[in-house]
């Protein structure tokens, strides 16, 4: 069984999606989730699903310490599902190639540190850009820098706002990142 801990920050609408898509696997199961933020309302959502959630504080939780927790749950793989912290390096050198991202823009455009959620699309439109999309990554020791997996784009309305870009950027995130998830874990992407 290829067990995933999903990390997030947030609402969690991407791991409420992925744990779904995932929840009568055969072979990919949905282990855990890990938080750093305590007031997010994913740790309500994991909790009204039955998953476990673990709550750290990543300026007191060492690397070493997270892998440990990693390691203890028997975890194979990480799904990073609106998670805006870099992963320590401890966890990227022990989970190589095993560590998945999903980001709100066509990278490397709009990527790297303190860009995420609205930052993102506010940038997008502001620069006059004609697409936007989503990008699917392995994460290594940079932000948003790791080998591209799958990108989708969508074009840009003429009266597109953050608000109406973040909208349509989540549908194409709940549509593709399980199935993207699935792909790379069984070796059919």
């Amino acid at each position: 069984m290829i067990k995933l801990a999903l990390f997030a920050s947030g609402s969690g609408s991407n791991v409420e999606n992925i744990y779904e898509y995932f929840k009568n696997h055969n072979k990919i199961l949905v282990d855990s989730v890990f938080c750093n933020n305590p007031n997010a309302f994913v740790i309500d959502r994991a909790k009204n699903l039955g998953i476990d959630s673990i709550l750290f504080d990543h300026s007191k939780s060492s690397g070493i310490d997270l892998l440990n927790m990693l390691q203890k749950r028997n975890v194979s793989h990480v799904i990073l599902a609106g998670y805006i912290r870099l992963i320590p390096e401890e966890i990227i050198d022990k989970f190589q190639e095993k560590i998945i991202n999903i980001h709100p823009s066509l990278l490397p455009k709009f990527g790297g540190k303190g860009f995420y959620g609205s930052k993102v699309h506010s940038s997008v439109i502001e620069s006059k850009e004609e697409y936007s999309g989503i990008t699917i990554h392995i994460v290594n020791k940079e932000y948003d820098k790791g080998k591209i997996l799958f990108q989708e784009k969508i074009k840009i309305n003429e009266n597109e706002t953050p608000s109406t870009l973040s909208k349509r950027i989540h549908e194409l995130e709940y549509f593709y990142f399980p199935q993207i998830i699935e792909k790379f874990l069984l070796d059919k992407l």
